[in-house]
């Protein structure tokens, strides 16, 4: 295969950031509520009809979402502070028509 077409150039001024993968800061806080919930119940006694359990189990139903939260909010503030050191480059396209590829063993009509 030969890339030997000439093609049309533009460019065209682009702004580059680093920016943050929110998902990750997502599952990132949940993971760190969950931890915090767990060492936040274990520092207090249970009651004996409950049970250990049970008690973080329903203290995840707030301590999840509390992670998610604050994982947002950072994942927001790195997301603001990368929009404002973004630089802007030029950048190049080259437009090239694509050629039909030749297929061995077809029959051309």
């Amino acid at each position: 295969m030969n890339d030997d077409r000439e093609g049309t150039t533009d460019t065209a001024k682009v702004r580059v950031r680093r920016a943050p993968k929110i998902p990750v800061f997502l599952i990132a806080g949940g993971g760190l509520g969950a931890i915090v919930t767990f060492i936040v119940t274990a520092l207090y006694p249970t009651d004996p009809n409950i049970g250990f359990g049970t008690l973080f189990g329903y203290f995840l139903i707030f301590g999840i979402p509390a992670g998610v939260v604050v994982g947002a909010v950072v994942a927001l503030l790195l997301d603001r502070r990368a929009s404002k050191h973004a630089q802007a480059v030029d950048a190049e396209r080259i437009h090239v028509d694509a050629v039909p590829e030749e297929v061995e063993g077809e029959i051309e009509q």
